[in-house]
């Protein structure tokens, strides 16, 4: 793990989606992974070859894009394109797993969370992470349209967030408990993540955010000049969200279960 993960992943990626993925990557620091591990949905494999020292045993995703993407970055041992339901492997044959970021946008993931238990040895550790049930009543616009009394715009916003940001599930722990119990994981520790002001910044990073589309589709990459001057002002602002202590009540939920 490096010491700063902000930096890290702001050379690479739009500033909105640099300061979560830098603040889970920062958790994982603290975390053993038995080898070999799954990585269940590792996409292009960025958050993967960022954040880990060592390179994870095998990533799984089922967009061949991504996957071709994830093999320039050596972060894997392997890669496999397959779906989480459906994976191509015995079982038992991994000590641990990780899926960042990836089970709220399945519909079924209960069937995902069956599958990966499966895969895993008894006492091994599942770690992941996933919006919360706080997310949608967090965001700052809906917040603002609720207090000037227009509950149904508000309801439309979070709907349209939710469609742009691909969610199926923003959940309590609760729920996500009851679905690991299902699938045969025990819930060793839990919590939220990212204040208001954070997912504020997440939230206008969205939007702010489309000239580095524009770039990214026209040369490949979301930050063209990913040097330390050109990003200095970006880091400023957003460095308060990354190192801010654990909140009561956050937008995410980040859970290390293990396989019963």
């Amino acid at each position: 793990m490096t010491a700063d993960q902000l930096s890290r992943h702001l050379r690479a990626l739009p500033a909105f989606r640099a300061l979560l993925r830098a603040t889970e990557a920062r958790f994982y620091a603290n975390i053993h992974l038995p080898q070999p591990t799954l990585d269940v949905g590792c996409g292009d494999g960025h958050f993967a070859a960022t954040t880990f020292t060592d390179r994870i045993a095998v990533g799984i995703d089922p967009q061949w894009q991504s996957l071709h993407e994830a093999s320039g970055r050596n972060g894997y041992c392997g890669l496999t394109q397959a779906a989480g339901d459906r994976l191509p492997f015995t079982s038992a044959a991994f000590a641990s797993a990780i899926s960042n970021s990836v089970l709220e946008h399945i519909p079924d993931v209960q069937s995902v969370l069956n599958e990966v238990s499966r895969l895993l040895q008894r006492g091994a550790p599942f770690v992941f992470c996933v919006p919360s049930d706080n997310f949608l009543a967090m965001l700052s616009v809906s917040r603002t349209l609720r207090a000037w009394g227009m509950p149904a715009l508000a309801v439309a916003y979070e709907n349209f967030f939710n469609r742009i940001s691909r969610h199926h599930h923003c959940d309590s722990p609760g729920v996500w408990q009851a679905r690991l119990a299902s699938a045969g994981f025990a819930v060793e520790r839990h919590w939220y993540y990212f204040s208001e002001d954070a997912l504020r910044a997440l939230e206008w990073g969205h939007f702010l955010g489309l000239p580095a589309l524009i770039t990214k589709i026209l040369f490949g990459r979301w930050v063209l000049v990913p040097t330390p001057a050109n990003l200095s002002l970006t880091d400023h602002l957003l460095r308060r969200h990354f190192e801010e202590p654990l909140p009561t009540r956050g937008a995410y939920l980040f859970f290390i279960a293990r396989k019963m």
